[in-house]
């Protein structure tokens, strides 16, 4: 039987700590950094709003103050701020690591340093993160921010999963627990209430499916079960018709990045099946009215993961030789259809952890949580 133990265990040298070890032990190293550490000067919201520029967009060489920022598909800009981003990716990564840590190893260690850093990013007054993104993917000389922002908390999706790995542990206390609990209720409803959130809810590409990995994760972690039902019914109706009937995805094919969008896409795809599949109501195996299904994804991409010189499509105009790593679709997916093709991928691709435009294109780090 194909198992995520014998896949995700990847063995190392006899007598030396596992990946998972491994990871946690490295975490523990790390400072806790907030969002307050770091000012935005060009952010209209306080110091504990978050705020990031869209990644595509550069100062306009024919102004002298290069506003209003145009937009170059495909080429991040290096001198955007994206400071809050690296400081909350870097929060996830190692509430996560610990958080697998502790429910492997059971060392309160792990789990005291987790709780400690989500209590500082969350819940303490002189810390916290504002339950909003309202600032989020702002474009100088343009707007504010943007709905789009509000895939940069994608990498959020992962934490409720390592809050409950972390219950059994005395330093999550009830009040602690509850706390963070009201902070994604709070965050959940200004991502379906606020005009940000209702654009990027509609938009036909990545970011509605990103939404919703995030909305089905919130609402799964703060029993509103509404919501869940809605984001399977979305799934079913919305997102899934953005499957081609060859198992593509037109509107990241036609990126100047279609091989990165199309692997991002999928693996978001496959975390909503992951998270929103019952006995009742298995995404996994669900076909639309025109006979697709996530499994027509993935035999899509499959070849090009296994051979990308067979890539029939343009390069992305940055990274192509970065990608496929690692990633937790693989691992869903391969456990769910019994396919040793993708558990020999995710056994053998390197990590997602570096370089940046990497890391931050993989939401979910340690699949392990959500198994």
């Amino acid at each position: 039987m194909l198992t995520w133990e014998k896949t995700y265990q990847i063995q190392p040298e006899q007598g030396a700590p596992g990946p998972v070890t491994q990871n946690a032990e490295q975490a523990l190293s790390h400072p806790i950094r907030h969002i307050t550490d770091a000012a935005a000067p060009l952010s209209e919201g306080g110091p504990h709003d978050y705020y990031s520029n869209g990644d595509y967009w550069w100062p306009d060489p024919e102004k002298p103050d290069g506003l209003p920022y145009i937009r170059r598909d495909g080429e991040t800009n290096p001198g955007n701020f994206d400071t809050h981003r690296h400081i909350m990716r870097q929060m996830r990564s190692d509430v996560c690591a610990l958080a697998a840590g502790y429910r492997q190893d059971k060392k309160e260690e792990y789990a005291q340093r987790a709780v400690r850093i989500l209590k500082e990013f969350f819940l303490s007054p002189e810390t916290r993160m504002n339950p909003s993104l309202t600032y989020a993917q702002a474009i100088p000389g343009i707007c504010a921010g943007r709905g789009i922002g509000i895939i940069d908390t994608l990498h959020l999706a992962e934490l409720p999963f390592a809050i409950e790995a972390l219950k059994g542990s005395p330093a999550m206390t009830g009040e602690i627990y509850q706390g963070l609990r009201d902070w994604f209720a709070q965050y959940l409803g200004w991502m379906l209430t606020s005009q940000n959130g209702i654009e990027e809810a509609s938009t036909d590409n990545n970011h509605a499916v990103c939404f919703f990995v995030q909305t089905a994760a919130f609402a799964l972690f703060t029993e509103n079960l509404p919501i869940v039902e809605m984001c399977r019914s979305r799934y079913k109706t919305h997102l899934l018709a953005q499957m081609a009937p060859n198992g593509g995805f037109p509107r990241e094919l036609e990126r100047t990045k279609p091989y990165n969008y199309s692997i991002f896409v999928l693996d978001n795809m496959i975390s909503l099946c992951q998270l929103l599949s019952s006995p009742e109501d298995d995404l996994w195996t669900y076909q639309n009215e025109k006979g697709l299904s996530i499994k027509d994804g993935i035999d899509f991409l499959l070849p090009y993961l296994k051979d990308k010189n067979s890539w029939p499509y343009p390069k992305d105009v940055m990274h192509f030789e970065d990608f496929p790593v690692r990633s937790s679709f693989m691992l869903f997916a391969g456990c769910r259809f019994g396919q040793r093709e993708l558990l020999e991928l995710y056994r053998t691709l390197s990590s997602p952890l570096a370089p940046d435009e990497v890391s931050r294109n993989n939401a979910i780090q340690f699949p392990l949580l959500l198994i």
